[in-house]
């Protein structure tokens, strides 16, 4: 199963929006053929394992990290596959939550005489699958707010600036949590201060993810840099808005940009909204890349799954930007409590990784 996991994640940056699925066949304590799903649309894992293994595969064991598909798709059922295959066991790290799956897969192999064990390394797999898992339990993506900052926690100075704060190693581990996301997602913030790409600019490329400007206002400037007509081709942009003050929403559809109109009962962008609609368009994986108003107002919605926080040994003082702009809080239980599950070192920054105990709701 630790095969099967390490061969579900090839796909890391190219199934969505299905999930990563590796898949190992034994026999006689030999391994006969492995596969791994890589692209939405092609054969899952247990398909290319099967193939690998041939004729080996009848009486054999099926080490699989998602519960086999019961159901057509863009490919035909996995079940369909085992079974026809003769395989006699399937160890199944987690249950499917696809509704057209959830245990209907586990159902019919042991229908057609399959022995099924579920539950062998299923924490691993949950953590490898959290976006299309998030995706299918509650209809949001899995949303990982990445920010740079100082070790007084301050991410721009006080007139906007913020590049550099971290190192390049730094900046490289970003681009990788960039190229596994869906989505990425800044505010207009972000877009007026610094003028981002927002891509992913790592060698090999094969997938751009889709970029969303949160403007509630409609102030992005044509020409800025997540609008070039040659960045766009690939790297398509959702504009997502409330109101169209300027009358701009005409010539900002013609730069190829995407808009998308949500506005809550304050005049912003509904976030939760815009949130929802990623996920009906197949999105698991959301990497927030926004300043304090925009990571504000994520976290005050509850709409945080994951922090990743890249803290720079600098200091930039009080008058600098915090990471989230939120009302003054005036009692300690107010407080968002964080579970750290992770810390590594980057060159000289520092990576930490924590998610909500608690939500603010």
């Amino acid at each position: 199963m630790t095969l099967a996991l390490r061969l579900a994640e090839q796909g890391l940056y190219t199934t969505q929006p299905n999930p990563h699925v590796g898949c190992v066949i034994v026999k006689n304590n030999q391994i006969v053929g492995q596969g791994a799903h890589l692209k939405a649309g092609e054969p899952h894992a247990e398909v290319f394992a099967l193939r690998e293994a041939g004729s080996s595969a009848e009486g054999a064991d099926a080490y699989v990290t998602l519960e086999p598909c019961n159901h057509h798709g863009r490919t035909p059922p996995c079940v369909d596959a085992l079974i026809n295959a003769g395989v006699k066991r399937v160890v199944v790290a987690m249950q499917d939550p696809n509704p057209l799956v959830a245990g209907n897969g586990i159902k019919r192999l042991q229908e057609n005489g399959i022995k099924v064990e579920v539950g062998l390394m299923g924490g691993e797999s949950m953590s490898l699958n959290l976006g299309f898992i998030s995706r299918m339990t509650s209809g949001l993506p899995y949303v990982r707010c990445k920010i740079a900052a100082s070790l007084d926690g301050r991410t721009a100075l006080n007139n906007g600036k913020s590049q550099w704060i971290t190192g390049e190693s730094a900046r490289i581990d970003v681009q990788n949590w960039r190229a596994q996301s869906c989505v990425i997602i800044t505010g207009i913030g972000t877009v007026l201060a610094d003028n981002p790409s927002m891509n992913v600019r790592l060698e090999n490329t094969i997938r751009q993810p889709l970029r969303v400007i949160v403007d509630s206002r409609l102030q992005t400037p044509v020409d800025c840099k997540m609008l070039n007509p040659e960045l766009i081709v690939t790297s398509p942009v959702l504009l997502a808005y409330a109101h169209d003050v300027a009358n701009k929403a005409v010539s900002l559809a013609a730069t190829g940009a995407q808009l998308l109109h949500l506005a809550d009962k304050s005049g912003r962008v509904n976030v939760r909204k815009l949130l929802e609609n990623l996920a009906s368009r197949g999105v698991n994986d959301v990497l927030l890349e926004a300043g304090q108003g925009l990571n504000g107002a994520f976290l005050q919605a509850g709409l945080i799954d994951e922090f990743i926080l890249y803290y720079a040994p600098k200091l930039m003082g009080a008058d600098a930007k915090a990471m989230f702009a939120i009302p003054e809080l005036v009692e300690m239980q107010q407080a968002t409590e964080l579970q750290i599950v992770d810390i590594r070192q980057f060159g000289s920054d520092i990576r930490l990784r924590a998610k909500p105990v608690k939500k603010i709701t």
